[in-house]
């Protein structure tokens, strides 16, 4: 591996900091390679799709573990990490989840809660109220929103940027799982207090994400799509 010397801030020597530092000297690689690793993990990244048709086969808890614990390497604001994941691998308690989201999900698609316009939107994805896959993966993983966090002394702090901090996270957590050759799916079945109930969790917290996870299906398949192309996600602007 090949890495240059990275140059000392001359500046760094008198600082000073109320709270504890510590020195962060990642290796600075030769940019050809670090150019390589970039694309390699596109081309990683790339391959990753949402899935709804998954397989009943176990997954060791080891890996939903190592996926929280990418997802926990996410920045927060004022690093106050404001996330729980709750995994849930009981096939009843999953059942409950699956039955209450479909509730929603009904008032979603039959119930005309949905405006046109979303319903229109979401057509190419062939979406519906079913969701079964719910009883079939064997986990169930659910990103909480802290938006206070109960203190020792009783208190509650409050947190900010949570949406932003949380949602990072998620995607750390999206891309571990893909990593370790497991699937998933963004399912966000608004309202979703149901999962507040079920779980048992505090005030302080609200569903984010619901992410089913599991290996995909033998048969699984999944929309022929096309992501947005690079000049359209990025632009650059010059001096």
């Amino acid at each position: 591996m090949t890495a240059t010397n990275q140059a000392t801030d001359p500046a760094s020597a008198n600082r000073s900091h109320t709270h504890p530092f510590v020195p962060y000297r990642p290796q600075r690689l030769d940019q050809a390679e670090a150019i390589e690793r970039g694309r390699d993990f596109h081309e990683h990244l790339e391959a990753r799709r949402s899935v709804r048709f998954f397989s009943s086969d176990p997954v060791p808890a080891e890996m939903i573990e190592l996926a929280v614990a990418a997802a926990n390497t996410a920045p927060s604001g004022a690093h106050q990490q404001p996330w729980k994941f709750v995994a849930v691998g009981d096939p009843d308690l999953r059942h409950r989840i699956r039955e209450a989201a479909e509730v929603e999900e009904r008032i979603n698609y039959e119930g005309g809660r949905l405006p046109d316009a979303w319903r229109e939107a979401l057509g190419p994805l062939e979406t519906g109220s079913d969701k079964s896959y719910l009883d079939t993966v064997p986990w169930i993983v659910v990103a909480f929103a802290e938006k206070s966090t109960p203190m020792p002394d009783g208190r509650l702090r409050k947190n900010y940027y949570v949406n932003e901090s949380v949602g990072i996270a998620c995607g750390l957590f999206i891309a571990a799982l893909h990593t370790m050759g497991l699937a998933t799916l963004t399912h966000t079945p608004n309202p979703m207090a149901f999962l507040t109930e079920i779980l048992g969790r505090p005030a302080t917290e609200r569903p984010y994400i619901l992410f089913p996870v599991g290996y995909p299906a033998a048969d699984c398949e999944v929309p022929d799509l096309a992501r947005k192309p690079l000049p359209q996600a990025l632009e650059f602007v010059d001096d």
